[in-house]
């Protein structure tokens, strides 16, 4: 006879890996709903910098190495081409005006100083040859008119004795014309003379003009061409040091080229490379200082270079007032240039904390004190002290500056 089995009742083992992932997915579905999500990350306390945020004045400044220069460099070049001959003086020597430099020499400038001599030997003796031709011909002229002169004179009493004559019937009418006629002639022949002393006389007056004209330009040119000799000595064109001479005896030197320069020190400036973000705001007129010897000095901004070349633009600098002692060419002075006025701004002090996050964001330290949270911030200016921050922080609390090069996408340092 069959035996009638019980159904039985309760947990049995075959259901507990049921049970068990049933319950570890109620706890995972429980941490993602309530659980902290933040990554964490345990730092030593003394390995971090921590700062206070305040509220304090913001001067919008900043620092750039400056390195002194004179005042003024002037380009040395040659004005006329030649080869060198001496070099007088040295580089670091100082000069003064008109004193020369380098010696050069030229010999086609001789040969061409020879041609404008002969030239104006040549055209000089054609000037005075025609002045004599031309006080020949006028004492010509002035002969030819005292005899027409003298013969108008002779036929005029001819005329006026054949007029009476004729007046009173004793000679006859074709003598008295021929008399008449012969006289006019001569008076008429000696018009002609006289206008043609006239023009004679402009006509030389303009052939002498445009000859002496023609004698001062080679005068001139001769002038020129003994000039350029002169110009065979490179002078000084101001007081200053020779600060390069770029030259050796026996080389062939361009007419304009740059040989050397010429320092003017009479006063000095100071040069500034600065980076470009800051192109837009550096202008002519910014005050700027630097320290020495425990005493500020006040300079301006001279001139900003427009060009930018290795994401730097150069600026020149001259002072206002006092200049150090012992100011040199080449030193290095550390300047504090103002961008801005003053104003009550929040500040941070600056840290490495901003090459990670772009000043985006930051950690703070809870009101414990035990551990820092990441929290999102907005940064404005910047001065080689401290960060404008304009949204995120208030004064009175902790922030932390040093680098975050470890944290990678951490929310919490926890502090050991």
């Amino acid at each position: 006879m069959d035996i009638i089995l019980e159904k039985k009742k309760g947990l049995q083992q075959k259901h507990l890996p049921y049970l068990i992932g049933g319950a570890v997915l109620l706890i995972a579905l429980a941490w993602l709903i309530f659980g902290n999500h933040s990554s964490k990350f345990n730092v030593e306390r003394n390995k971090v910098m921590m700062q206070d945020v305040a509220k304090g004045e913001f001067n919008d400044y900043i620092r750039v190495n400056g390195q002194v220069q004179p005042i003024n460099t002037i380009q040395l070049s040659a004005v006329e081409g030649g080869m060198v001959a001496e070099k007088v003086v040295e580089e670091g020597s100082m000069v003064h005006q008109g004193e020369v430099i380098v010696r050069l020499t030229n010999p086609m400038l001789s040969l061409n100083i020879l041609d404008s001599e002969a030239q104006l030997a040549e055209k000089q003796n054609f000037l005075r040859n025609t002045q004599v031709t031309m006080e020949q011909e006028r004492l010509n002229l002035r002969k030819e008119k005292l005899q027409l002169d003298l013969d108008i004179e002779r036929k005029k009493r001819k005329y006026e004795q054949y007029k009476n004559l004729y007046n009173e019937k004793l000679t006859s009418k074709e003598e008295y014309l021929q008399a008449k006629e012969d006289y006019e002639f001569a008076v008429k022949g000696s018009e002609l003379v006289i206008e043609r002393q006239k023009q004679d006389s402009i006509f030389r007056g303009i052939q002498v003009e445009q000859m002496e004209e023609s004698l001062n330009n080679i005068r001139k040119n001769l002038i020129l061409v003994r000039q350029r000799v002169d110009n065979l000595d490179v002078k000084s064109p101001v007081d200053g040091q020779l600060g390069l001479l770029d030259v050796e005896i026996g080389q062939s030197i361009g007419s304009g080229a740059r040989i050397g320069q010429i320092s003017v020190l009479s006063d000095y400036k100071i040069e500034a490379l600065i980076d470009e973000h800051y192109i837009d705001r550096v202008k002519n007129g910014l005050a700027a200082t630097f320290e020495r010897q425990d005493k500020t000095y006040d300079l301006v901004v001279r001139k900003v270079y427009p060009e930018v070349r290795d994401k730097q633009f150069k600026t020149d600098f001259i002072f206002q007032g006092e200049r150090p002692d012992n100011i040199r060419a080449g030193q290095t002075y550390y300047i504090n240039l103002q961008l801005g006025q003053p104003v009550e701004a929040v500040l941070i002090p600056r840290g490495a904390f901003y090459q990670n996050t772009g000043g985006q964001w930051i950690f703070m330290l809870t009101q414990d004190g035990k551990k820092a949270v990441r929290r999102n911030i907005r940064i404005g200016r910047q001065n080689p002290l401290h960060y404008e921050v304009l949204e995120g922080l208030e004064p009175g609390e902790k922030v932390i500056t040093s680098s975050y090069d470890n944290y990678g996408e951490v929310e919490e340092l926890i502090f050991k």
